[in-house]
């Protein structure tokens, strides 16, 4: 296993990020947080009115995320943050203040998200948000080489399962969806 590991489960909202994140952070041992819990209450409120967050609202978000994957003395042996991270510049700016992490994503049908996000309650974000994340997602590349796809049509523990064998693997420059550090 690598000696430190930081990971972002990142997807839309819906997708199952928190319910993998904490599957995965408990299967290696590491600290886990979910990302919703680092918004501004600016930001949570726009969001509760069914207002889509522009980058303005979100690039400090992003440095609390960050901040706290880079965060070495917090969780020495390594973090899993549940993080939507849904635009390229997002994930970049992630990378550049925590150099080395990790990107779990997580994708699959829109009716299966709705479908999730009709059946939870005490959430935020509401259903009527989904078309504007999914017009704004922009799916990891293979240039992104830190990043794997995960199918949510799968049982989260299957998920789990599959995203802790990729994570306990270091990076190299011979696998696919992997870079080096």
């Amino acid at each position: 296993m690598p000696k430190r590991i930081a990971l972002v489960v990142m997807g839309v909202s819906g997708s199952g990020k928190s319910t993998v994140a904490a599957g995965i952070a408990a299967a290696l041992g590491l600290h886990f947080i979910d990302g919703d819990g680092l918004h501004s209450p600016e930001s949570v409120a726009r969001m509760q009115a069914g207002t889509p967050l522009t980058d303005a609202d979100r690039w400090p978000w992003l440095g609390r995320i960050a901040g706290r994957l880079a965060d070495e003395l917090q969780s020495p042996r390594g973090i899993v943050i549940a993080c939507s991270a849904l635009r390229r510049a997002y994930r970049d700016r992630i990378r550049v203040g925590a150099p080395g992490v990790r990107f779990v994503f997580l994708d699959g049908p829109a009716d299966i998200i709705r479908a999730r996000m009709a059946g939870r309650s005490g959430h935020y974000m509401p259903e009527s948000l989904l078309a504007s994340q999914l017009a704004t997602l922009e799916p990891p590349g293979a240039e992104e080489g830190d990043a794997q796809r995960f199918d949510i049509a799968a049982p989260p523990e299957a998920v789990i399962a599959s995203a802790v064998r990729w994570a306990a693997v270091p990076f190299s420059a011979n696998r696919p969806g992997t870079r080096p550090a």
